[in-house]
């Protein structure tokens, strides 16, 4: 077996299970998971019918490169939301299909470390997602972390890196909208970024599946690929995005996104993927055709995280340090005690499932930047989550009089 498995460590929720296992719920209140960053809004239905009216199109082996449809769809989607006009997309060059960014963000590794260089390293946010570190150790490289905390508003310190670890660095993963924090790194960064990667000759891979979770509509997250136009980068060396239709359009069983950007790093990336990867099925680029090219479902999505947030805000602002983050439907407040303890004894009080900061991130530069904070997921229906904040709110007075009594 390829021993750099060993390396992998239990996902987050396997952690959380085995918190959870050593308490029980009270059986009076239903369970309210918080935890697993799954949209339970209603999909869109037109998207729905597409895929069930063209059911018999499972019958065909579908390309890899997939439908020229989709990628044009794609291609206009991206142009259109992220005002590219000098440094436009081309269907065919610069984007290609993958079956939901999990699996794209993986094999982006495999695809792009050469790891016939002892040294190579992938820098990527802590806390984060989790896929990163993986598919760094399974290409053979050295995961860096680079701790988002508060002082920096949660986004990486970049010029706290040494120039030995950038020449070092063959991938740099960046999440924005952040994963769990919700912060979105500046056009100005995104710009010192790309420069950086031209200086040292990495590769940008932007993680950007919340991009449509905002609350400002006049101020959308800002993308690489939008950066690149600012630059005047038409031909986006270095740089690739990934989008996903599982949080912008409900869809996340569709297992649908798009891997975009550096023509020949997507060329390369298609020859990776005509030997490792699933083309996706036909009905369900058909159905991504109609989710992509429409943006009513997209205002309404954002429209009713919105009033969540509002609401959970509102009624948690007297106990716990919450704000609407700049984008993605995560609160990530700091806890009174420690954080697996705080979500243990909520799961044993309340039956509210939370899942601890630390378990999305690692010991980095002597600190452990998840370590109490808490990932509040607020994907439920608007009034499972009030119920989940009241629940959380009495929890938290509770403990503060225990912590008071205690002192």
């Amino acid at each position: 077996m390829n021993p750099d498995l060993s390396k992998l460590q239990p996902y987050p929720f396997e952690k959380l299970n085995a918190l959870k296992a050593t308490v029980s719920a009270p059986a009076d209140k239903s369970h309210i998971a918080l935890s697993i960053g799954e949209p339970k809004h209603q999909p869109p239905a037109f998207a729905l019918k597409a895929l069930t009216d063209n059911l018999a199109r499972f019958a065909n082996y579908p390309s890899t490169k997939g439908l020229p449809e989709l990628r044009t769809a794609i291609a206009n989607w991206a142009n259109t939301r992220f005002n590219l006009q000098r440094a436009t997309l081309d269907a065919e060059a610069n984007v290609l299909p993958v079956n939901g960014t999990r699996e794209a963000l993986f094999a982006f590794a495999q695809a792009c470390i050469d790891s016939s260089k002892a040294d190579a390293k992938v820098l990527m946010p802590n806390p984060f997602y989790q896929i990163y570190e993986g598919a760094a150790f399974l290409a053979g490289a050295e995961p860096v972390f680079l701790n988002c905390l508060p002082e920096n508003g949660f986004i990486p310190d970049f010029d706290a890196i040494s120039e030995q670890t950038w020449q070092a660095c063959q991938l740099l993963f960046i999440c924005t909208p952040g994963n769990p924090t919700g912060a979105v790194m500046s056009r100005e960064l995104l710009e010192k970024l790309i420069g950086l990667a031209d200086k040292h000759n990495f590769i940008i891979a932007s993680d950007e599946c919340y991009s449509e979770l905002y609350f400002d509509e006049a101020n959308p997250p800002t993308g690489l690929l939008e950066a690149c136009e600012s630059l005047g980068k038409t031909d986006f060396k270095n740089c690739v995005v990934f989008h996903s239709l599982s949080k912008r359009s409900n869809l996340p069983g569709l297992r649908s996104g798009f891997v975009a950007g550096d023509a020949h790093i997507i060329d390369q990336f298609f020859q990776y993927r005509t030997y490792h990867g699933c083309a996706m099925s036909v009905p369900c680029q058909l159905a991504s055709i109609a989710a992509w090219q429409d943006e009513a479902h997209v205002l309404e999505n954002r429209n009713l995280y919105r009033q969540k947030f509002d609401a959970v805000i509102e009624i948690l602002k007297d106990v716990l340090p919450v704000s609407t983050p700049d984008a993605s439907f995560y609160l990530w407040p700091k806890t009174p005690i420690a954080d697996t303890d705080f979500a243990q004894q909520l799961f044993a009080q309340q039956n509210v499932t939370v899942l601890p900061g630390r378990f999305l991130a690692r010991d980095c530069d002597g600190v452990n930047p998840g370590e109490n904070y808490v990932r509040l997921a607020l994907v439920a229906e608007l009034e499972e989550c009030i119920e989940a904040a009241h629940r959380i709110k009495a929890f938290v007075q509770s403990l503060n009089q225990t912590l008071y009594t205690n002192s």
